[in-house]
Formats: C-alpha cells, sequence, structure tokens
C-alpha cells in the first residue's frame, strides 16, 4: 500500500506539488480572513470553580469582563489626583469609548471605579469593557485602544495593558524561533548530505507542514477553546518531526540511488520502507497525545489536539509530498549510481560506508556491555534525584519576564494595591429563595464571614443577579495568585468559611476565580496522573510488541523512554522550580510548574523516543532475520542508524532550544525540557543502553510465545517492499513470462 502512494505519487509529482500549495494558500486565506482564534479559558467540569463560573451566568456581563488598562506615573511625577491628570485620564476615557468593540469605560474618578485609584495617587487603571470574548482580543485590537490613549501619555501617564489586553499585547510570532531552528537543520543538513539542494528538501517539508499545521490549529480555535501555548507546541513538535522524517526518508532515498535504483522505483521504495516506518512513528505520537483524553479537562484535549494535528500533517506529507519532490528533483539529490564492479570485486555497502564512526562505537559497546549499561545509566542519577522533587505549582503575571505588558501591569497593580488585586476570588451563592436586596441578612452574614477569614485583603459589596436568585461577591486575598497562601485560602473558604454560614440555608456557595481554577486544575492531574501514565505505556508498549513481535523489546523500550522523562523533569525541577538557570532563561527567579506541563511532556516525549526506538530496533530485527546472529544483528542495527538517529535528534534539540527566545514560561519548559529528553534518548539510550541491554539479553530478545504468535498479526515495519517495487516496474509481459 505505502510503495503504490510512493508511485502514484512519484508518477504525477507536480500536480501533489500543486495540490499541497494549494492547500496552504486556502488555508492561509481562511485565517487572514476569520483570524486565528486563541483564549486562556480554563474550564474544568464538575470542580468547585466551574460552578462558581456556571453560576456567575446569571450576571449579565460583557463578553470579556472588565479588562485593566493601568495607569501609573513616577512617584516625583504629575500625580493622578491632580486636575490636569484628571482631564487627561477623563478624556482618555472618551476617546477609549469611542473605539470599535468598546462598550463602556470605568474611570478611577467615577464612584463605580473610586476602589481603581491607589492611595500613593501614582497607579489607578481605566476598566475597559469589550463586545469581544478572550479569545477575539488580538494585537491589533490592543494597538487600536492604546492609540486612544494619547491624551494620557501626553499628560506623562504611562499607560499598560493589562488582563485579556496584555496578552495579546504580548503575544509574539513563532517566526523568529522557527528561523533559527530551520537555520540550524539546513546546516546539519549540509554537513549530513554535502549537498544543499538535499538539504533544502526536509526543510522544504517541514516548512509546507508547519503552514498548514498553524492553519488549521488557528481555526480549530473558533470551534473550541485553544490555548496559544497550544499553536506554540504544535510548532515546536510539527518543525521537529516533520524534519526528521523526511530526513529518515531521503536517507533512503539516497542509499537506494546508490544502488543503481532508478529514481521513481526508488522513491516507491522508500515510500514502502522508511514512509511506513514514518507512518507507524507518527502513529505512535498521535496514540499517545491521545491518551491525555482520559484527564478529562478540555485544557488537556486542546493542548494534546494542536501537536496532534502537526504531526498528523507532517507524516502525511512526507507520505506524498516528499516522493513527489524526490521525483523531481532525484538527479540532484543524490551522487549518480555507480559503475558495476569488476568481476570478482566486492559491492561495498552504503551503510558501512557511512557509519564507520558509528560500527566503532556500537563494536566497543557489545564488547564491554556491563561497562556500559551502568555508565548509561549514571547519567539520570541525579536527573531522577531532582525529578523525585517536582511538584506542580501555579503561574501568575509575576512570572512573565521582565519588560512584558503582562509583567510590568502586575507588578504596578501589585504594588499600589497589593499582591492579590492580581488574583481576585470570586464567590457566588445561589439562594433557595430571591433576596430582597443587598442587604438581606442571609447575605451579610456570608459577606461578614468573608471578611473574617484569614488570608483575606477585602470583600466586594455584594452583586444581585436580576432575579435576585444568585449574588457574588470579589475577594481580594492579601496573597499573590501564585502564593501557596492563596490556595490555602480557597480551601479554607470552602472547607470551613461558606459550609459554616450556608449549611442550614438551603444555599449553594462556590468559590472561583483564576487561583481557584488553576488549584483544581492541578488537583484534577494529580488525580488523573497515574491513568494517563498508564495508558500512554500500554499504547506504547502494544505497538513495539506488534512491530517487532517480541514482549521484552516492548516492555525494555517503554522502561528505558521513562528514564528520558525522568531526566527532562529533573531539569524542569532545577532550572524552574529551583530557580537555578532563571538568570540565563530570562526569568526574575524560580517559577512553579504547571501541572499539565509534566503530563502533556510525558505523552509527547514517549512518542518521540518511540520515533528513534522504531527506526533502530527496525534495522536490529531486520539483521536478525537475516544473520540469527543476536550480537551481530545490534552491532548492524546501530551501526546503520546511529549516525541518521544523533542527526536528526540534533536538528530537533535545535529546533526546541529556538524557543527559548520566547517570553512565556511554559514555552521555556518544553523547549528546554523536550530538548534535554531528545539529546539524552537518542546519545545515551539509543547508543547506550538498547544496545547493551540487547547484547546481554540474547536471543531472549526475540522470544516470543507460540500462543501470541498466533494472536498477532505479521507486521513489517521497514524491508520486504524491495521484490515488490522492483516486480511492479517491470513491463507486464515480462513479468508473466
Amino acid at each position: 500500500m505505502f510503495a503504490t502512494l510512493g508511485r502514484w505519487c512519484a508518477r504525477r509529482p507536480k500536480r501533489v506539488v500543486a495540490a499541497w500549495l494549494l492547500l496552504l494558500l486556502g488555508l492561509a486565506a481562511a485565517v487572514g480572513v476569520l483570524g486565528s482564534a486563541t483564549t486562556e479559558t480554563v474550564s474544568i467540569p464538575g470542580s468547585d470553580s466551574q460552578a462558581a463560573h456556571d453560576a456567575a451566568r446569571a450576571f449579565s456581563d460583557p463578553a470579556s469582563g472588565r479588562q485593566p488598562l493601568v495607569l501609573h506615573t513616577p512617584a516625583d511625577g504629575l500625580p493622578l489626583t491632580s486636575d490636569r491628570a484628571r482631564a487627561a485620564v477623563r478624556e482618555t476615557a472618551r476617546a477609549l469609548a469611542a473605539r470599535d468593540h468598546v462598550v463602556a469605560v470605568t474611570t478611577p474618578y467615577d464612584p463605580a471605579g473610586a476602589a481603581a485609584l491607589a492611595p500613593d495617587g501614582h497607579t489607578a487603571y481605566l476598566a475597559v469593557e469589550l463586545d469581544l470574548a478572550g479569545r477575539d482580543i488580538t494585537a491589533d485590537v490592543v494597538r487600536d485602544l492604546r492609540a486612544a490613549t494619547e491624551a494620557a501619555e501626553s499628560a506623562g501617564i504611562e499607560v499598560t495593558p493589562g488582563g485579556n489586553l496584555a496578552e495579546a499585547a504580548d503575544k509574539k510570532s513563532t517566526r523568529r524561533s522557527e528561523a533559527i531552528g530551520l537555520v540550524a537543520a539546513f546546516t546539519i543538513l549540509c554537513l549530513a548530505f554535502r549537498k544543499p539542494i538535499a538539504a533544502a528538501v526536509p526543510l522544504a517539508i517541514a516548512v509546507v507542514g508547519l503552514g498548514i499545521s498553524l492553519a488549521i490549529i488557528g481555526l480549530t480555535g473558533h470551534l473550541t477553546d485553544m490555548p496559544s501555548s497550544g499553536a506554540t507546541i504544535a510548532a515546536m513538535i510539527g518543525l521537529g518531526v516533520g524534519i526528521d522524517y523526511s530526513l529518515f526518508c531521503l536517507t533512503r532515498f539516497r542509499e537506494l540511488r546508490a544502488t543503481g535504483l532508478p529514481i521513481e522505483d526508488a522513491a516507491a521504495l522508500t515510500t514502502g520502507a522508511s514512509g511506513k516506518a514514518v507512518a507507524f512513528a507518527g502513529t505512535a505520537v498521535i496514540a499517545a497525545l491521545a491518551g491525555l483524553a482520559l484527564g478529562g479537562l478540555p485544557l488537556l484535549r486542546a493542548l494534546a489536539l494542536a501537536p496532534g494535528i502537526a504531526v498528523l500533517v507532517a507524516m502525511a506529507a512526507t507520505l506524498t509530498l516528499l516522493p513527489a519532490l524526490l521525483a523531481l528533483l532525484g538527479p540532484r539529490l543524490a551522487p549518480a549510481p555507480p559503475a558495476p564492479p569488476a568481476p570478482g570485486a566486492a559491492a561495498a555497502s552504503p551503510q558501512a560506508a557511512n557509519a564507520r564512526g558509528w560500527a566503532r562505537i556500537a563494536r566497543r559497546v557489545a564488547d564491554r556491555p556491563w561497562r556500559h549499561l551502568l555508565a548509561g545509566l549514571a547519567f539520570f542519577v541525579l536527573p531522577a534525584l531532582a525529578a523525585a522533587q517536582l511538584s506542580f505549582g501555579q503561574l501568575d503575571g509575576g512570572d512573565k519576564s521582565p519588560g512584558t505588558a503582562g509583567r510590568t501591569a502586575y507588578d504596578r497593580l501589585a504594588s499600589a494595591f497589593g499582591p492579590g488585586v492580581n488574583g481576585p476570588l470570586q464567590v457566588t451563592d445561589t439562594l433557595a429563595e430571591p433576596a430582597s436586596g443587598p442587604a438581606d441578612p442571609a447575605l451579610t452574614a456570608v459577606g461578614r464571614a468573608l471578611e473574617d477569614t484569614s488570608g483575606v485583603a477585602a470583600v466586594g459589596p455584594a452583586q444581585l443577579s436580576r432575579d435576585g436568585r444568585t449574588v457574588r461577591w470579589q475577594v481580594t486575598p492579601t496573597t499573590a495568585p501564585g502564593d501557596p497562601g492563596t490556595a490555602a485560602l480557597v480551601d479554607r473558604l470552602r472547607a470551613d468559611t461558606l459550609p459554616a454560614v450556608t449549611r442550614d440555608t438551603g444555599q449553594e456557595a462556590h468559590v472561583g476565580g483564576v487561583p481557584a481554577i488553576q488549584l483544581d486544575l492541578n488537583d484534577r492531574l494529580a488525580q488523573r496522573l497515574p491513568a494517563v501514565i498508564g495508558v500512554v505505556l500500554a499504547i506504547a508498549g502494544l505497538l513495539l510488541l506488534l512491530a517487532f513481535r517480541s514482549p521484552l523489546v516492548a516492555v525494555k523500550a517503554a522502561v528505558l523512554n521513562l528514564l528520558s522523562v525522568a531526566a527532562a523533569y529533573g531539569v524542569l525541577t532545577a532550572l524552574f522550580q529551583w530557580g537555578w538557570g532563571a538568570a540565563p532563561l530570562g526569568l526574575g527567579g524560580p517559577v512553579p510548574i504547571p501541572g499539565y506541563v509534566p503530563l502533556l511532556m510525558f505523552a509527547v516525549l514517549f512518542g518521540l523516543s518511540m520515533d528513534y526506538e522504531v527506526f533502530l530496533l527496525s534495522a536490529v530485527r531486520e539483521a536478525w532475520l537475516a544473520s540469527g546472529d543476536n550480537r551481530d544483528a545490534v552491532v548492524t542495527g546501530l551501526a546503520r542508524t546511529g549516525r541518521i538517529i544523533t542527526s536528526a535528534a540534533l536538528i530537533m534539540v535545535c529546533v526546541f532550544l529556538g524557543y527559548l527566545l520566547w517570553d512565556d514560561p511554559v514555552v521555556k519548559m518544553f523547549g528546554i525540557g523536550l530538548a534535554t529528553a531528545v539529546a539524552l534518548d537518542a546519545t545515551v539510550v539509543r547508543g547506550l543502553l538498547v544496545p547493551t541491554t540487547m547484547v546481554l539479553l540474547g536471543k531472549a530478545n526475540w522470544w516470543l510465545p507460540q500462543w501470541l504468535d498466533r494472536l498477532l498479526p505479521q507486521m513489517h515495519i521497514e524491508g520486504g517492499e524491495e521484490d515488490l517495487v522492483r516486480t511492479s516496474s517491470v513491463p507486464e509481459p515480462v513479468r508473466n513470462a
């Protein structure tokens, strides 16, 4: 099937290339018309914070809530209480109100906004109500609003967007990071192939796939909540696997051409052999990501969907667009087929000629397996100890990089109003009977209880819904949103304060707000983590069992993959949670690690590790079936694949590290974690641990019970298509004869 697909595309290269370009242009036009939608909204079905959010729908709030524009003047500058400042701010409010999408603007001088002016008189904020949902606030909207603040800026008042406005203002294009990854990949590929045109082919496949993936993800954001980090992670992974998959196939194509195989047959066989391995590896990545659905969270599903789309598109491009490019550029991608060898001369193996260094390493590892096994395991001792200290935390605006709009607004509000103002809690209460008004005894009792709770800095006035059955209070903690003290306050309100005043009244009270949502998210992730890990391990083991028909190989691969994941967790703990790498990473200090980062990283890393495992073990199994000598098969497989796997891993590491330029700490976490795991997986795990364990296990590697042998289907990840492809290229009369 794969060989037939490759041949079909190789015979119609211009049509295939045109179809992919038309798809890219069509999706780009759709994004240009509809826009690319993202949102940081988090829903947690069945949680207390979700119940609070659902109860708050009884209030007719604007679509995006009240977005702050922070006003600030230096301590020796113009006070915001002066007549000149008041006039400038009011003129700015009128200009803002005249802008598109603005419903209302509340100034700190209005009765409803009196609390928005800090006691020092140098910090305040305008509350801007928009008719846009959070996902629809774009950088263009922010620029339009900033243009309306000219009066305040002219008076010496600094205006900084906060909330969703800051998220849109700080959102950057991924082009710089992607350009760095592409330049690094091109350099590595040029060194590997020594032909710029050959080095450009994997980049072309990756760029086309990346453009299509990001467009699909952006359009998907109109149908479901898609966080901005989802598109970034998808770009990171899609670019890496797009280059790697094409690299594996192009290497096989060049080897086949070196044996004298015609271009069309080489393209078909490449798709039938390495292309099939790519399809298997890509399916493994997507299957591992699908395991995140057990988390029961829309956020996890979105964060799994985005990179899943990127991997699927990269896989499709490798199986269809690449054979077309191989057919178009074939004569320029590989050396001319060699002349037939002289009589009696032995033909040189292209794999052996290109892998002498790894052949020596493979023999050395096989000669001293115990020494190299212990040395490889030693690499993971310290990272594993650090990983044991990993704990889930909550990010807030204070964890963003200095100089960003979100960090500036956070620091100024925290300094003027207290840290809790950046993450207020929202307490909702559904009443059994409609309240008589804000002074209803049932409401005042809850308000007093909230004020008397330890850790509460202020409680806003009670707000009643139109039907009088729902009331809410805004509770400002004394601690920052990401501070453990705020999480402790949420627990106190839920366990002690609210039950004590509502238990016998028929009221239903809930605690919401960003800190409560983050707390519920981490709790849900901690509950579901064992199930997700178990399912991903089971999927990976089952796929490897189907591919290589060996229970020991499947179990061993799953265990060794865990070492790479543990190393990534240990590095994250040291650099972010402990703050050892804060300054070089552009962070102000230790940064908490959100619970979804390790969980998503686990699925992604298990999928990526499967790529290298498949390409290495398929070569080992092919050699084993040919010779029956386990040690020789391990040496041959590592010698054949060592160079290509390390080159592919180096490219992926460069792509991931390019995203460290982002200000978002979450993106930095994924960049560092994925780069660390891939680097160790391709070198220590595949170069030392896999071959040494296979040498030590001997023929037990390929043990398979007879009853299981009868149940498992026959699958060949690579190899077995040569006769098919060669035969299919022979004219029909000759083939019949």
